[in-house]
C-alpha cells in the first residue's frame, strides 16, 4: 500500500477510535505505532522509541506544565475562588445581571492562576452558582455565565494549552504569553456586555442585588489582594523579563503555597490531593504529547501534511479563505474532544498550511500571503486556534465546560445550560472575527513589551 494511501486511511482510524471514544493518547499511539511500522518496518519503530520519551519529556520549556497545573490545585485548595468572587460581586453586583458579571471577572482572576479551563468552570462553579441561584437569576444564564467563563483559563496568562502550542511551533513561550493578554481581557468584556444585553432582552433574568456598604466593600476588595500579587509575581515577571516562564512558575507555587500554609486554609490533605491532581493530569497530559508525536512522525512519513499543504497553495483560495476553513474545522472538532487534544492532533497538519500559504517568508506586495513574518504568524495563529478552541468547551455534544457545570448544578437540565452559553458563544465568534480583520490585537503588545 502507497504511504500516502495509509496515512489517510490511519487519520480515518484514529477519527473511528475517536469516536468510539478511545482516550486520544492511546488512539495516537496506536495508529501512529502501526503506521510507522507499515512503511518502516518494526526496527525502525522501536529504534524511535527508545528515545522518544525521552526527547519529548526532557524539554526543558514543557516543565512548566506541571508547575503551572500544581499552582491552580493550590490556588483550588487555600479558598482564592471564594475571595475572587466575593470581591468582583462587590464591584459590579448592584448591576442588572452583575453577579453574572461577577462571575465572569472571578473567572478571569482565577484563570490567571491555574490555566486550566476545566478548573476555572469546576471550581468558580462552587462558588458562584449558590449565589446566583440564591438571586434568583434564570437557570440558562447562570449556568451558562459559569460555563463561559471557564473558557478564559485556557487564554489568559498563563496557559497550559498556551504553552503546549509553543512548544510545537517552536515559537517563544514569553511571547505568546504577552500576545494572549489582550485577547483574554477583551473576552471579559464582551462576555460582560453579552450579560447585559441579555438581561435586557429577557427581563429579570438576572435581578440586581444591592449595592455593598463601604465597609463591605473593602473587605472584599482586600480579598483579591492575593491573586494581584501572584499574578504580578508570575507574568508581571515574566513580561519584564526577570525570570522565564518554568522558575516564574515555580515562584508561584510557592507564593500560592505561602499563602495558604500563612492563612492556614492549606492542610497536609490539601497538599497531598493538589500533588496527586498535578501528578495525574501531568502524566495524561505527557502521554498525549507522546502520542501526538509518534502520529506526527507517521504522518510525516506517509506525506499528509506535505500533501495538505500543496493542495491549499493549488487550491486558488486567498489565504484567508484557507485560514477560516481551518477554523472552522476546529470549531467542528470541538464538538468531539477536548482542547489540548484538538491541539495535539491538527497542529501537525494546520501549521504546515499556513506557512505554506504565508510563502513561508515575509511577504512585502500587498496581498501576499497573510502580509506578516512567520514568527508572527506563529502568534496571530496560535492565539486564533486557542479561541476557537474556546469554543469547542461550551459546545454539544461534548462541551466539556458544560458537563462540568451540569454536575454541579443537577437541577438544571444540560439542555438549558447549552442554551445559556449560546449568547456567549455568538460572542467569542466575533471577538474571533476581530482578531482575524486586526491582528494588531494579538501582536500589538509583544512588539510593545520586546520594543
Amino acid at each position: 500500500m502507497e504511504p500516502m494511501t495509509l496515512g489517510l486511511a490511519g487519520l480515518v482510524l484514529l477519527i473511528a477510535l475517536i469516536a468510539i471514544r478511545m482516550p486520544i493518547a492511546y488512539a495516537m499511539i496506536l495508529v501512529g505505532g502501526i503506521g510507522t511500522t507499515l512503511i518502516n518496518g518494526p526496527a525502525i519503530l522501536m529504534s524511535q522509541l527508545k528515545t522518544l520519551g525521552y526527547g519529548q519529556f526532557s524539554i526543558y520549556d514543557l516543565s512548566v506544565v506541571p508547575m503551572f497545573i500544581l499552582m491552580g490545585a493550590l490556588a483550588t485548595k487555600t479558598g482564592l475562588s471564594r475571595d475572587l468572587f466575593r470581591a468582583a460581586n462587590a464591584w459590579v453586583g448592584r448591576f442588572r445581571g452583575g453577579t453574572a458579571m461577577a462571575a465572569i471577572a472571578a473567572c478571569a482572576g482565577f484563570g490567571a492562576v491555574s490555566g486550566s479551563s476545566l478548573a476555572t468552570a469546576s471550581t468558580m462553579g462552587k462558588v458562584a452558582l449558590p449565589e446566583l441561584k440564591r438571586y434568583n437569576y434564570a437557570p440558562a444564564l447562570a449556568t451558562g455565565s459559569v460555563a463561559a467563563g471557564g473558557v478564559l483559563g485556557i487564554l489568559i496568562p498563563p496557559s497550559v494549552v498556551l504553552v503546549i502550542y509553543a512548544i510545537i511551533v517552536e515559537a517563544n513561550v514569553v511571547t505568546m504569553f504577552m500576545a494572549a493578554l489582550i485577547p483574554g481581557l477583551l473576552a471579559v468584556a464582551l462576555f460582560m456586555l453579552t450579560i447585559a444585553v441579555y438581561v435586557r432582552l429577557v427581563p429579570g433574568s438576572g435581578p440586581a442585588q444591592g449595592a455593598a456598604n463601604r465597609a463591605e466593600f473593602w473587605a472584599a476588595t482586600r480579598g483579591v489582594i492575593p491573586v494581584v500579587v501572584v499574578f504580578g509575581i508570575v507574568i508581571g515577571g515574566i513580561y519584564a523579563g526577570f525570570y522565564n516562564p518554568t522558575p516564574a512558575a515555580a515562584i508561584g507555587v510557592f507564593a500560592v503555597f505561602a499563602y495558604g500554609v500563612v492563612t492556614g486554609q492549606l492542610s497536609r490533605a490539601d497538599i497531598r490531593d493538589a500533588m496527586l491532581e498535578t501528578a495525574g493530569t501531568s502524566g495524561m497530559i505527557y502521554l498525549i504529547l507522546l502520542g501526538a508525536e509518534l502520529l506526527k512522525i507517521f504522518m510525516s512519513r506517509a506525506g499528509v501534511p506535505q500533501v495538505a499543504a500543496e493542495l491549499a497553495v493549488n487550491s486558488g483560495l486567498a489565504p484567508m479563505t484557507v485560514l477560516i476553513l481551518l477554523l472552522v474545522t476546529l470549531i467542528l472538532l470541538g464538538c468531539l474532544m477536548d482542547s489540548l487534544s484538538m491541539i495535539l492532533l491538527v497542529l501537525p497538519f494546520f501549521w504546515p498550511v499556513m506557512v505554506a500559504m504565508n510563502g513561508g517568508d515575509y511577504q512585502m506586495a500587498a496581498g501576499a500571503g497573510f502580509g506578516m513574518s512567520t514568527e508572527d504568524l506563529k502568534i496571530w495563529f496560535g492565539i486564533l486556534a486557542l479561541v476557537v478552541v474556546e469554543l469547542g468547551l461550551i459546545t454539544p455534544p461534548v462541551g466539556m465546560n458544560v458537563f462540568v457545570i451540569s454536575a454541579l448544578a443537577r437541577d438544571v437540565p444540560m439542555m438549558t445550560t447549552f442554551r445559556g452559553v449560546a449568547p456567549f458563544f455568538f460572542s467569542e465568534l466575533f471577538r474571533v472575527t476581530l482578531l482575524i480583520l486586526f491582528p494588531v490585537v494579538s501582536l500589538g503588545l509583544p512588539l510593545v513589551l520586546r520594543g
